[in-house]
């Protein structure tokens, strides 16, 4: 699917009906060959943004994946950037994708909602991995990045306007949250990838309860849609 590099429907059907660790770890090899992937004008789009508000020592990219946003970090951290995700097979071809060389690359194999770190990273970022929080879990998780943050650290990630109610788009999106709702009200392990449960009006209130000042970036390489900003990017920066 997706592409002649991309998983087969039926290793998406085994890869969903596993937990989220071992799906993932399944989908590692040929992630980069699915729309999963977060797309290289939105990467580049907050690079240029990053730069604008940097340059930074540290840096931590959240739910890693592959390594996309390792390679954003990398062009605005002069010391040091670190990679961190639960799935040991994303983790894997993270190693084999991204160059080493400077700034220094490390990875770590953890659970975003248990970080284990100091404080000790100046920005944090994060590409596409909210749909595998459920709302309750944000305080935590927000929490948590705000305690490996130095005071004055950022937590930045991208944000895309929603698409219209009854577009394509809206329909496809409203569907696949309802297959995966009716797959875990019937199947164990549950597989927590929702496109439509975090809503942005609750990701900055959470984001403000947790200690950060919260500031929106409009990213102009990608226009405006009914006046609003079809991107944006958050950058919530710890206070203390």
């Amino acid at each position: 699917m997706f592409s002649p590099q991309g998983p087969s429907l039926r290793e998406l059907a085994v890869q969903a009906l596993s937990s989220v660790e071992r799906g993932y770890d399944l989908l590692a090899p040929k992630f980069d060959h699915t729309p999963f992937r977060t797309p290289d004008s939105v990467l580049d789009a907050v690079a240029s943004a990053l730069r604008r508000i940097g340059p930074f020592e540290d840096g931590l990219d959240l739910c890693c994946g592959t390594g996309a946003g390792v390679g954003v970090l990398r062009q605005v951290c002069e010391r040091s950037v670190t990679g961190v995700d639960f799935s040991a097979g994303m983790l894997a071809v993270a190693r084999e994708r991204v160059p080493s060389g400077l700034p220094r690359v490390s990875w770590v194999r953890a659970d975003a909602r248990a970080l284990p770190f100091r404080p000790a990273f100046d920005v944090t970022v994060s590409f596409g991995a909210f749909g595998h929080f459920l709302p309750r879990e944000l305080p935590g998780l927000f929490a948590q990045v705000h305690s490996v943050l130095r005071p004055g650290g950022c937590f930045v990630f991208p944000v895309v306007a929603p698409p219209r109610t009854g577009s394509l788009m809206y329909c496809m999106l409203l569907g696949f949250d309802l297959v995966m709702r009716v797959r875990n009200a019937v199947w164990r392990p549950p597989f927590v990838m929702y496109y439509r449960a975090v809503r942005f009006g609750d990701v900055l209130r959470e984001l403000e309860g947790a200690g950060f000042r919260v500031d929106l970036h409009p990213l102009p390489e990608f226009g405006r849609r009914d006046g609003s900003p079809r991107v944006r990017m958050v950058v919530a920066r710890r206070l203390r």
